[in-house]
């Protein structure tokens, strides 16, 4: 049971740093091929910022997969046509996205690209052969619509990630909670149960998970590069083929008959059923933004395909929230329903795992109602956390306060850092994305605006 482990950290590890270490270049690249669009109204940041982070992740995905393929325990996955398809039509994906990054295609364009991606992984075998069906047992679909469900799960995973990809670090961070959701699970269905089919959803999982890795410390608030529609779409459509992978090959029977005599009455039912509700699960989020942005677009009389500034992000940023805690409260509640699914799928104690989802449910939605809350840390520990999180505000007062300065320091020191960074004007923004962050003092005397 170690070795996998171990073989599964290896790939992930590299998987990982070729990301990180790829994207300063890839970022240098895009900015000398001009891939740094003009800020558009619908976003959220204030410098233009480089796209082209998914030629990164594209290249942390290779070298992955090619250094699976050298590992004993994994070196049998690449026997099937899986990862194969998987790399054709992430190829497909991946230019499509980098042709959008640097000129720009259209939304139908891009609808049809996808599913041609799409199309070229069923044709290869990564296809939903059958499906588990509450009531009625196993039904096996006809070529016809196998291909059909496929294409659809894949545009709609494709689409929902993209969707949600529009604060830093936002989407390669949910992808990556759910990436490590369904490796759990995955994992558990390979060694735990014995089950071959989930070897390629196990793999595709870890890879998932260090393109992500690698890509967030470049892409955490404030983003030094964006991965644009050439991350989006790929992270997104890797996402598709684990839960394509996982529902269309494992055989329901076996898997009851694997886990039916480690439960009891409608609980053995869960792991034939999870393969089918776990890939909504994960991208629960993500799919809940689309419905919305769909429904809303087209109530107003506009394509569903209009950008806007409604997304669920959006919403978080103007009720108050600052960026990062908007990025964390999406966070909480993707990993609350991923790893939410997964434990109830395992435990036998479901409705204890059913009572700790509605406690923290409780918790998400506290701190979504309390936007203006700053937490404070003890006065013991206020020199080992950064300036916003303390109590008071340390250091000598200028000649001549009074006391009564030295309070409204200390309420001043209330306002959050990125509520501080709002009242900067754009042009002199420090956290430039392009330029050098300590030279922006220097281009204020110059009166040059990047």
């Amino acid at each position: 049971m170690g070795q996998p482990v171990r073989e599964y950290l290896l790939t992930l590890c590299v998987t990982a740093a070729v990301t990180y270490l790829l994207t300063g270049p890839v970022r240098k690249f895009a900015i000398a091929a001009g891939a740094v669009p003009e800020i558009r109204a619908r976003d959220v940041h204030r410098e233009p910022t480089p796209r082209l982070g998914g030629i990164a992740m594209f290249g942390g995905l290779c070298a992955g997969l090619l250094v699976a393929a050298h590992l004993t325990n994994l070196k049998s996955v690449f026997e099937t046509n899986e990862p194969r398809a998987l790399l054709s039509g992430a190829a497909l994906i991946w230019i499509l996205g980098v042709l959008d990054d640097k000129w720009g295609v259209d939304a139908l364009v891009k609808l049809g690209g996808q599913m041609i991606a799409a199309g070229v992984m069923v044709l290869q075998g990564l296809t939903i052969l059958y499906l588990p069906v509450p009531g009625i047992g196993t039904v096996a679909l006809t070529p016809m619509q196998g291909t059909l469900l496929t294409v659809a799960l894949v545009v709609i995973t494709i689409n929902a990630v993209n969707f949600v990809d529009g604060l830093d670090g936002l989407a390669s961070g949910m992808v990556c909670i759910a990436a490590a959701a369904f490796f759990m699970y995955t994992y558990r269905l390979w060694f735990g149960y014995g089950i071959e089919a989930a070897a390629p959803a196990t793999l595709f999982s870890v890879v998932l998970m260090g393109m992500c890795l690698g890509f967030l410390p470049h892409n955490m608030h404030p983003a030094r590069i964006f991965m644009g529609d050439s991350g989006s779409m790929l992270i997104g459509l890797v996402m598709a083929a684990g839960a394509v992978s996982l529902t269309g090959q494992v055989d329901p029977d076996l898997l009851n008959q694997k886990a039916g005599g480690l439960r009891e009455a409608t609980h053995a039912m869960v792991p034939v059923y999870i393969p089918l509700l776990l890939p909504l699960t994960i991208i629960a989020v993500p799919v809940a933004d689309l419905i919305l942005a769909i429904v809303r677009r087209t109530w107003k009389g506009q394509s569903p395909f209009a950008a806007d500034r409604g997304h669920l992000h959006h919403r978080l940023l103007e009720i108050g929230h600052s960026h990062s805690r908007a990025v964390l409260i999406m966070y909480f509640w993707s990993a609350l329903i991923a790893f939410g699914a997964v434990a109830y799928s395992a435990n036998d104690a479901s409705m204890w795992i059913v009572l700790g989802i509605v406690l923290l449910s409780a918790v998400g939605l506290v701190l979504l109602l309390l936007p203006r809350f700053t937490p404070r840390a003890p006065i013991w520990a206020e020199r080992l956390v950064p300036p916003r999180y303390r109590r008071v505000v340390r250091g000598p007062l200028a000649a001549g306060a009074s006391a009564s300065d030295a309070t409204a320091d200390g309420v001043a020191e209330e306002t959050s850092g990125e509520e501080r960074r709002t009242a900067v004007p754009a042009g002199i923004n420090g956290a430039t994305a392009i330029g050098d962050r300590s030279r922006f003092v220097d281009r204020r005397k110059a009166g040059s605006h990047h």
